[in-house]
């Protein structure tokens, strides 16, 4: 675990995503055989992306104590700061959370199209809690 920079520990989740599709989603053509793998993976990738952009938009701490930080917060915060960030987000949450974690989606295409877009948050927001 790398708490002392949220990035890399962004990073590691996505890496966990892709390495648990790999050795346990089974894929054959364009889909994955096994939809608990998938939901475990995109549900692993979101937190990576959450983890990123608590350390770049600093949520936690503008919040009241107690309250927890829902999708609305991020999508108010980066609202702020870029739009075009948060479309991405927005989209990462739909892929990330919903799709693949709730749904189990299997199509390949669109796990590694969730996952593309997850590295494209982290890396934005590496950028920022750099800065």
């Amino acid at each position: 675990m790398n708490e002392e920079n949220p990035i890399k520990e962004a990073e590691r989740y996505i890496d966990n995503a892709r390495q648990l599709l790999s050795e346990k989603g089974g894929k054959e053509g364009g889909y994955y055989t096994d939809r608990k793998y998938v939901r475990m993976a995109g549900h692993t990738a979101w937190c990576g992306v959450l983890t990123a952009l608590d350390a770049a938009l600093n949520i936690k701490e503008k919040l009241k104590k107690g309250k927890r930080a829902d999708i609305k917060d991020y999508q108010e915060a980066l609202g702020k700061t870029d739009k075009k960030m948060s479309r991405i987000m927005m989209n990462s949450y739909d892929t990330l959370h919903k799709i693949l974690g709730y749904d189990g989606n299997l199509n390949y295409k669109i796990v590694q199209a969730g996952l593309s877009e997850a590295q494209v948050v982290i890396k934005w927001a590496g950028k920022c809690y750099k800065s």
